[in-house]
C-alpha cells in the first residue's frame, strides 16, 4: 500500500483529540514494554499498546531534514527543530505524531500512560520557545539522537509543558518513556513533580503506574520465580511432586495491573531462550508478547451507565539491528513490517502515512487434503 503524502514540510505536533470523541470515555491504558537480545548481538523490543477506544493506527514516517514545531495551549509555539534522523513509527487517532517507533541509527522509543504520577508545569511566555508538549517526546527523542549516551546528555534540554485535553477531563497526556539503542542500552524518562528524572533500566522492561523505581523494588517479592520446575520432595519417606509443568512459577501473578504485568515482562523476558539472529527473534518476542494481549471484555470501568474496555489495540516489534518496525493489530493478526531503509527510499524525502485498517484474512486449506 502506498503512503499517503503530507503536503506541508512544516509539520505542527500535538494530539488535538488526544484519545476520545465521546467526553467522559475512559483513557486507561495497560501498555507493557520488554526486549531480548539475540546471539548476533541484534536487540529486539516489543511493546503492546491498550486503550478504552479504538485508537486507529497508522504508520507515519518522518524523514531526516523535516521542521517540526510543537504545539501549545498558548498562542506561542514551542520548540521548533530540524530533524537529524528519519524516523518510523505509529501514529495516535490519524495524528500525524509518534507514540512508539525507532529511527534510522536503531534506537526505539515508546510512550506508555502514567496516570497519577506523570506532572508538567505551565507554560511560560519566557521559556516557551524550549518547552514541548509532553505528547511530543518521542519524535523529538528519535529525531535528534542515535544512542542513550546521547539521550543522558540532552533529554532535559525541552521542558515537558502541560497540555491540556478536554477529551481527558482537562489533564494533559500523563505518559512515561522507554528508550532503548542498538546496543541494548535502555533507559526510562518520567515527568515528575521535580522535573524530568531518568532511570537505567538494565531489565529493558516498562508497564505503567506507579513509577519505575516503584516496579524495580517490587521485583523483590517475586525472587523464589524460576522457570525451572520444582524438584519432588520426601515428606517422612513420602515423595511428593507437583502436578504438570510450570511449578517453579506458581505465585507469579496474572492480572492485568501494572504491577503484575510488569513482574510478568521481567520473568518471560529473562527466561527466553537466546535465539541466534534477531530476525528469529523477532517472531519470538511477538510470541511473549501474546502472554500480555488483553481480549475485548476483560478490563471494564463503568461511568455510569456506560461500561468502557481497555483492550489491546497493536502489539509492535522493532528489530533494532535489522532496521525493521513490524506490527499487528486487533482486527488484523498477520504481522506487517516496515523496512525502514526501504520506506526512506519509497518517502522520497516526504512525511507519508500508511493505513493500517484491515481485516484479517484466514487461509482456507480445506482442498488440500
Amino acid at each position: 500500500m502506498k503512503g499517503e503524502k503530507m503536503n506541508l514540510k512544516r509539520q505542527t505536533l500535538g494530539f488535538i483529540a488526544l484519545a476520545v470523541t465521546v467526553a467522559g470515555m475512559s483513557t486507561a491504558s495497560a501498555c507493557t514494554a520488554l526486549s531480548l537480545t539475540a546471539k548476533d548481538g541484534g536487540v529486539v523490543v516489543g511493546r503492546t499498546m491498550e486503550f478504552g477506544l479504538d485508537v486507529k493506527p497508522d504508520a507515519v514516517i518522518v524523514p531526516a531534514g523535516t521542521e517540526l514545531v510543537s504545539s501549545l495551549p498558548t498562542e506561542a509555539n514551542g520548540i521548533k527543530y530540524t530533524t537529524k534522523y528519519s524516523l518510523v513509527g505509529l501514529n495516535f487517532m490519524g495524528k500525524h505524531m509518534v507514540v512508539d517507533g525507532m529511527n534510522e541509527k536503531g534506537m526505539y522509543v515508546g510512550a506508555l500512560y502514567l496516570p497519577g504520577y506523570a506532572h508538567y508545569p505551565k507554560v511560560e511566555a519566557e521559556t516557551s520557545s524550549k518547552s514541548m508538549a509532553p505528547e511530543d517526546y518521542v519524535a523529538w527523542i528519535l529525531s535528534n539522537f542515535s544512542s542513550v549516551a546521547e539521550v543522558k546528555e540532552n533529554y532535559n534540554n525541552v521542558i515537558l509543558v502541560q497540555n491540556p485535553q478536554k477529551e481527558i477531563g482537562g489533564e494533559s497526556f500523563p505518559g512515561h518513556f522507554i528508550i532503548t539503542d542498538s546496543t541494548g542500552v535502555s533507559v526510562v524518562v518520567e515527568p515528575l513533580k521535580d522535573g524530568l528524572k531518568i532511570y537505567d533500566n538494565p531489565l529493558g522492561v516498562l508497564t505503567n503506574s506507579p513509577t519505575f523505581d516503584w516496579h524495580m523494588i517490587n521485583l523483590g517479592n517475586y525472587v523464589n520465580l524460576s522457570a525451572t520446575n520444582v524438584p519432588k520432595i520426601d515428606l517422612t519417606g513420602k515423595k511428593i511432586s507437583s502436578f504438570g509443568q510450570g511449578s517453579g512459577l506458581v505465585g507469579i501473578p496474572g492480572d492485568y495491573t501494572p504491577p503484575s504485568r510488569f513482574v510478568r515482562a521481567v520473568a518471560f523476558s529473562q527466561s527466553a531462550i537466546t535465539l541466534p539472529t534477531a530476525k528469529e527473534t523477532m517472531l519470538q518476542v511477538f510470541h511473549i508478547m501474546n502472554a500480555f494481549d488483553i481480549p475485548l471484555g476483560s478490563i471494564q470501568e463503568k461511568a455510569g451507565d456506560k461500561i468502557h474496555y481497555d483492550y489491546t489495540q497493536w502489539t509492535s516489534v522493532a528489530d533494532l539491528k535489522n532496521l525493521t518496525y513490524s506490527v499487528r493489530t486487533y482486527q488484523d493478526q498477520s504481522i506487517r513490517s516496515i523496512d525502514v531503509n526501504k520506506a526512506l527510499e519509497a518517502a522520497k524525502g516526504e512525511v507519508k502515512v500508511i493505513k493500517l485498517k484491515s481485516e484479517q484474512k484466514i487461509d482456507d486449506i480445506s482442498t488440500k487434503f
